[in-house]
C-alpha cells in the first residue's frame, strides 16, 4: 500500500492506495470519532462494492443510502435523499459519512457532511479513475444546478480517502478513459515529466495494468496533494487545476449532464485550451497536436459537438466561478506541464478558437 498525504495542518489526512483495501477495518476506524456510519453510494456500485464496504463498519451503528447514478442526479433533489436517511436514523454530530462511488457520489456526500448539523466527518472511497485522482481528493463538494455545473456546493475535506484499484476491474472502458482524461491533466499543467511517462504508457493504462494503474494514480494524487495544500481554497494556484473545465462544463451543462461524461467534455475542454493557447503564440502546433495525439489514444473526443454553437458556449462559460468582472478566466499552457491562470486576452481570438474547431 502507497500512502500519500494532504497537508493542511488539523485538517491533514491520508491517501491510501492499493489493493483489496475494501473491508479493512484497521484502515478506516482511527478516522471514525463517533459510534455512527452512513455508508452512500449507487445504483451501479452497491451491488458490486457495498456489503464489502460494510465490513469494515461492522463494530459501528450503520445505515446506507443507495442514490441514482448519473450526472444528473447531482442536484438538491436527489441531496435530500442522504439528509432523509440521516434523521430517520436519527444520526448525531459525530457520525461519520461515507462515500462509496464516482465522482457524484464523492461530491454530493461530502456536501450532505458539510452541511448536516453544520459540518460532520466524511470518508472518500472512490471507485472510479477519475475520481480516485482527481475529485476525491481536495475537498471540493457540492451540486449541480440546471444553469451552471458545480454552483452549490462548500470545501469540506475528508478525513481520509481510500483508493482500491481492484475497483477499476468493474469499471466500464468508457469510464476508464474519462478518467485518464484528469491523469493527463497533471502533467499538462505541472508535470512534464509524468506528461512523456503517459505517452510512453497509455497502452498499459487502457489495459488496466496493476503497476501502470497505481503509479498513475499516486503520481496524480501526488500533484494535487501539493498543490491543495498551499491553496486549499482556490485562492490562487490551485485554479491550474481546472484546465480545461471552463469549455467542459460548458458542455455538459449544454447538453444537460447526460451526453458527456465529465472527462470526456474536460479531454475536448483541454484540446481547446492548447489550440487557443497557440493562437495567443504561447506554444507551437507541434505541442497542440502531441497533446491531441495522447487524449486520442486514450480514447478520448477531442472536438466541440456541432450541437452546441460558439454562442452558446460562450454564454455558458459565463456561468463559471473563474469568472472575474464579467471576464471570462481561463487556464492555458505556456509550454506541456506549465499552465497559467489569465483573462488577459483578445475575445474575438477566443471565438475564433472556437468556430474553427
Amino acid at each position: 500500500m502507497n500512502t500519500l498525504q494532504v497537508d493542511l495542518g488539523v485538517r491533514s489526512y491520508p491517501i491510501y492506495i492499493g489493493q483489496t483495501l475494501l473491508g479493512q477495518t484497521t484502515l478506516v476506524a482511527p478516522h471514525i470519532k463517533g459510534r455512527q456510519v452512513l455508508i452512500v453510494s449507487n445504483e451501479t456500485v452497491a451491488p458490486l462494492y457495498l456489503e464489502k464496504t460494510q465490513a469494515a463498519f461492522s463494530n459501528f451503528q450503520m445505515a446506507s443510502v443507495i442514490l441514482p447514478d448519473g450526472e444528473k442526479y447531482k442536484n438538491l433533489e436527489v441531496l435530500n435523499q442522504i439528509f432523509d436517511t440521516l434523521l430517520n436514523q436519527r444520526f448525531n454530530r459525530q457520525c461519520t459519512l461515507v462515500a462509496l462511488g464516482g465522482g457524484v457520489v464523492g461530491d454530493m456526500t461530502g456536501f450532505a457532511a458539510a452541511s448536516y448539523q453544520r459540518g460532520v466527518p466524511f470518508i472518500q472511497i472512490p471507485t472510479t479513475l477519475l475520481a480516485q485522482v482527481d475529485s476525491s481528493v481536495g475537498g471540493k463538494t457540492g451540486v449541480n444546478h440546471r444553469l451552471g455545473k458545480n454552483m452549490i456546493g462548500a470545501f469540506h475535506q475528508p478525513n481520509c480517502v481510500v483508493i482500491d484499484i481492484d475497483t477499476l476491474c468493474t469499471l466500464d472502458d468508457r469510464q476508464l478513459s474519462a478518467g485518464l482524461a484528469e491523469v493527463i491533466k497533471y502533467g499538462l499543467i505541472n508535470d512534464m515529466e509524468f506528461f512523456e511517462w503517459l505517452e510512453n504508457h497509455a497502452e498499459e493504462l487502457l489495459a488496466r495494468d496493476s503497476g501502470a494503474l497505481n503509479f498513475a494514480i499516486a503520481r496524480s494524487c501526488q500533484n494535487k496533494a501539493i498543490i491543495v495544500a498551499e491553496d486549499e481554497r482556490e485562492s490562487g494556484r490551485r485554479a491550474l487545476l481546472n484546465l480545461g473545465h471552463t469549455f467542459g462544463h460548458a458542455i455538459e451543462t449544454g447538453f444537460k449532464y447526460g451526453q458527456y461524461l465529465h472527462g470526456e467534455a474536460i479531454a475536448i475542454g483541454m484540446c481547446l485550451a492548447a489550440k487557443f493557447s497557440a493562437r495567443l503564440g504561447w506554444i507551437n502546433d507541434i505541442d497542440v497536436n502531441r497533446i491531441i495525439a495522447l487524449i486520442e489514444k486514450m480514447a478520448l473526443p477531442t472536438r466541440l459537438p456541432n450541437d452546441l454553437t460558439v454562442e452558446q458556449i460562450l454564454e455558458l462559460m459565463q456561468v463559471d466561478k473563474k469568472v472575474l468582472a464579467g471576464k471570462i478566466r481561463l487556464v492555458l499552457l505556456q509550454s506541456i506541464g506549465k499552465a497559467v491562470v489569465t483573462e488577459q486576452y483578445d475575445p474575438q481570438l477566443l471565438k475564433q478558437t472556437l468556430m474553427d474547431n
